[in-house]
């Protein structure tokens, strides 16, 4: 566990009174973002009151962290000061244009109750939470999702319109409540993935799908990579449009690849027998997802790891041979048709071997390492997070442009952002 640490001194008097009507209270070590406890913890009543109490930082110069179900707060590189953690807890609604397939959710709602609102209707988000326990706003602001991304696009495809209030407490909205708006800039996909450093999320509007009738799954070991690039040469060739092609890669146990196949009940059999033609040798069908299916590990480092669709076999052998040559472990999984995949950790893995396995990857052409969770040790290393980012210059820029001041998140993203 991260030590905690304060960068502030106590409470001004004038803060509180303009937090007032958000519950201010003194940050406390169950606050702790990323190792550092917050000076005050608000909790804004609706958006009208989140522009209130971002107005307020603003006049005070405070730096400024939001929290949804607090999932994600050890993500990113630690924040170089948090004076006001925003929780979204009260944030919450949701508005279900079911004939439209379009729903409308604030930031604070937790995602498995948003599962459930549409699930009821016969609809769903079609994008796999990587996390247990998490809000919308949170799934949005990391950006990250899972293996269903092959058919649906990643969640930032998903989004079509988006409230945030800026860092001087204005609140915005851009996009629209209906697929095709194309109204103003498309600010969204910024927020989206943005670990809440251009603004605060309030509400989100996503595109839906319809529940698909049937599912089965299609499950085949792998024995190398090799064998496995087979696979999914065969699988590109036949006509069976799987929702997702999942690879799990432990370092010992053996790796499987997961075939999710989604539609109406007629025609399924004739897809699975391609499926299960196509994988050759022994094959399992399942009409239920695996246990944790796109889900990572709530412990241990994590990285995100992107490489040409062709060449994922490949990263996930690469990787699992950069760790076992230092005596550890790593689970990489993901999405290999997207070339898509996460390398997990287990907690109290040597920075070396991560940076090791980081070096390693990021030195391939088109390859790239990401490690959106570490471990404190690892931060303490002074292991690189990020790698080389080419559009850094643009995103710096567009950083200076929302956030003048560097108040929001301040530090926890890419090159300090």
């Amino acid at each position: 566990m991260r030590p905690v640490r304060s960068t502030t001194g106590p409470v001004d008097p004038s803060v509180l009174d303009d937090l007032a009507g958000s519950g201010p209270r003194p940050g406390t070590p169950g606050d702790v973002v990323g190792g550092v406890v917050p000076t005050v913890v608000a909790r804004p009543r609706g958006e009208a009151d989140a522009a209130r109490v971002m107005a307020a930082a603003a006049r005070h110069g405070l730096s400024v962290v939001s929290r949804g179900g607090g999932t994600a707060l050890d993500w990113g590189a630690p924040p170089r000061s948090v004076d006001l953690l925003v929780e979204t807890a009260a944030l919450t609604g949701i508005e279900h244009t079911a004939d439209d397939l379009v729903v409308t959710v604030g930031a604070g709602t937790p995602v498995a109750e948003l599962t459930d609102v549409l699930g009821a209707a016969g609809q769903r988000l079609s994008a796999d939470p990587v996390r247990v326990g998490g809000t919308v706003g949170g799934m949005v602001a990391t950006g990250v999702c899972g293996p269903r991304r092959l058919l649906f696009g990643a969640l930032r495809d998903l989004v079509i319109g988006m409230t945030v209030v800026r860092a001087d407490g204005v609140l915005t909205r851009t996009g629209g409540r209906v697929v095709k708006n194309v109204a103003g800039y498309d600010l969204a996909k910024l927020h989206t993935g943005g670990q809440g450093t251009l603004g605060m999320i309030t509400s989100v509007t996503f595109r839906l799908h319809p529940t698909p009738p049937a599912l089965r799954v299609v499950t085949a070991a792998v024995s190398s990579r090799a064998h496995g690039e087979r696979m999914a040469a065969a699988l590109r060739a036949r006509a069976v449009a799987p929702s997702a092609v999942a690879l799990d890669w432990p370092s010992e146990g053996g790796a499987h690849l997961h075939v999710v196949l989604e539609g109406m009940a007629e025609g399924m059999t004739a897809r699975v027998d391609g499926v299960r033609a196509a994988l050759g040798g022994d094959t399992v069908v399942s009409e239920r997802l695996p246990e944790g299916w796109g889900l990572v590990p709530a412990r241990g480092t994590l990285g995100f790891v992107a490489c040409p669709p062709a060449e994922s076999l490949a990263a996930a052998e690469r990787i699992g041979e950069l760790v076992r040559a230092a005596d550890a472990d790593v689970l990489v999984r993901g999405s290999v048709p997207s070339g898509a995949l996460h390398a997990v950790f287990p907690p109290g893995t040597g920075a070396d071997v991560i940076a090791t396995a980081a070096e390693g990857v990021r030195s391939r052409p088109g390859w790239s390492l990401t490690l959106m969770r570490a471990e404190q040790h690892v931060h303490e290393a002074g292991v690189d997070l990020w790698g080389e980012v080419p559009g850094l210059p643009l995103m710096r820029s567009v950083k200076d442009a929302l956030d003048p001041r560097h108040r929001l998140a301040p530090g926890r993203f890419v090159g300090g952002i």
